[in-house]
């Protein structure tokens, strides 16, 4: 059982129910898309993310990415931190058929893998382990340097990164720099880019 100080948004009441079996904290779902007209329910997440802050833990599907977005646009940024899961085919054991996208959703993750998520998002947790940042170091030229951004191939190195931390397929680059900076230090970011690429430019300083 870890203590999470955000108050955790996930999509529905099968999510709640799974992170309620390890997580001791606020728990709100969004009802799926039921979210969008639900002024109460934003305005619910909005004093959330004031007072303490909200954590996003979403589906790694389209769908999810969706209502992650909406609810960027709901609540600043500064009060939101995002956990993502990785994309694991496979089916939930309440459901007869996979999804859409044939990804498991978070009820079907295991707690070690959502714990993990949670942790390196840098939310506020009970384990010391999780990680606290004072500022962001890796930055869009380091995405540049190492061909992540404006280069003919830099959508597949930005896979591959993906595919290497576990991140979802899906996320945007603006997306998977704030994740970067929330899981790696630079010289872990240098070192792992290092290894994927075999890249020999010249660093920079930080």
């Amino acid at each position: 059982m870890i203590k999470v100080k955000e108050a955790i948004i996930v999509e529905g009441k099968y999510d709640k129910i799974k992170l309620s079996n390890f997580i001791d904290g606020l728990i709100v779902t969004t009802e799926g898309f039921g979210v969008f007209k639900d002024k109460e329910k934003q305005a619910l997440i909005r004093h959330l993310a004031e007072k303490r802050g909200i954590l996003i833990l979403t589906d790694s599907d389209s769908a999810g990415f969706v209502i992650r977005n909406f609810l960027k646009g709901v609540v600043p940024a500064e009060q939101i931190k995002h956990a993502f899961i990785p994309d694991i085919s496979g089916k939930e054991k309440r459901k007869t058929k996979p999804s859409k996208e044939g990804k498991l959703g978070v009820e079907g993750i295991s707690e070690e893998i959502i714990e993990k998520a949670i942790i390196s998002s840098g939310a506020h947790c009970s384990s010391d382990s999780g990680r606290k940042k004072t500022q962001k170091d890796i930055t869009k030229t380091d995405l540049f340097i190492y061909g992540l951004s404006g280069g003919e191939n830099a959508a597949e190195k930005r896979s591959r990164l993906k595919k290497y931390l576990d991140l979802p397929s899906n996320m945007t680059a603006n997306m998977l720099l704030d994740t970067l900076n929330c899981i790696l230090t630079r010289d872990e970011f240098v070192s792992i880019c290092t290894k994927l690429f075999d890249q020999n430019q010249k660093q920079t300083e930080a």
